[in-house]
């Protein structure tokens, strides 16, 4: 009887009134009317889930492709990389936590899709071959993504996505079709592990495969001493990924203390140099950072 009572008080109310189940990530947050998500930058607005974050740019830089980090994709060449705020993550280690963990109060400017197209256009002269979406979590604002990347890609530019891959497969649809490249962090290979960092393992290895199967895409690990430096991870998680295709780009990167992770040393760069050479067992294409 109370949860009849329950169901018809729910379709009593109008659509500005109800809970809605956010469908962008694997943490369906669910959201009161005006509530916001645990990414920060989506809320219930009007009975949807909608981006708080819609082109409010914190950060814009032009970059060379390989600090994305894309080692295979366009060498040599520069594009203009663009940040927002929030993550719908909480990696203690996190490089970009000013603006990854900060809210709809940031500082922010605003550029419309057209004119971060435009502003990309007029950087082909110093090189730019495209816009790469990055430095906070793209994915959870997904809509300034791809309506950006349509207008990039019909002015013959190309499109990057750095990410974390922990957005559902629905998401990721809604961009593929106009993103070229992709650099995914695959950050360890437990549950255990992606369960310290507010994730899910089985979420990112799905958007792996999907977008592996429509654009190039290399992948990230961070090697943080103690949590994802075993040789028996890297062969799993090097495993799995030649399971897909072995010329998928590995980036084995070197850890240094940041924000709420200064308990431990900076990672050994033999240990770097020794989990790399595990992986280039069952890979082609494996590269170091930050040694």
């Amino acid at each position: 009887m109370e949860r009849r009572d329950s169901v018809k008080e729910s379709r009593g109310r109008s659509v500005e009134e109800q809970e809605i189940i956010c469908p962008v990530c694997m943490h369906h947050c669910r959201l009161r009317p005006g509530q916001t998500g645990s990414c920060r930058a989506r809320a219930n607005r009007g009975g949807v889930s909608s981006s708080l974050s819609y082109g409010r740019i914190t950060s814009l830089a032009l970059d060379p492709i390989e600090k994305k980090p894309l080692a295979m994709f366009e060498p040599g060449s520069r594009i203009l990389s663009v940040g927002s705020y929030g993550c719908n993550l909480s990696c203690p280690f996190c490089q970009n936590y000013e603006i990854s963990m900060c809210a709809a109060d940031a500082e922010t400017v605003r550029l419309s899709p057209e004119e971060l197209a435009g502003k990309a256009a007029e950087l082909k002269e110093k090189g730019n071959i495209g816009v790469a979406f990055t430095y906070n979590e793209p994915m959870i604002g997904y809509e300034y993504v791809r309506d950006t990347a349509r207008i990039v890609r019909s002015a013959g530019m190309k499109n990057v996505v750095v990410t974390n891959g922990s957005v559902t497969e629905e998401i990721l649809e809604e961009v593929l079709p106009f993103v070229d490249a992709m650099n995914i962090d695959l950050k360890g290979f437990t549950e255990d592990f992606y369960r310290k960092l507010g994730g899910d393992l089985e979420t990112v290895k799905r958007f792996i495969r999907r977008a592996a199967a429509s654009c190039h895409v290399e992948l990230t690990t961070l090697i943080i001493p103690g949590e994802n430096d075993t040789p028996e991870q890297m062969r799993e998680l090097s495993a799995w990924t030649a399971g897909i295709d072995r010329n998928i780009p590995l980036h084995v990167t070197r850890f240094f203390p940041r924000w709420k992770m200064t308990d431990r040393p900076p990672t050994r760069v033999c240990t770097v140099y020794e989990l790399a050479d595990i992986a280039r067992e069952r890979l082609a294409y494996v590269f170091t950072g930050n040694c």
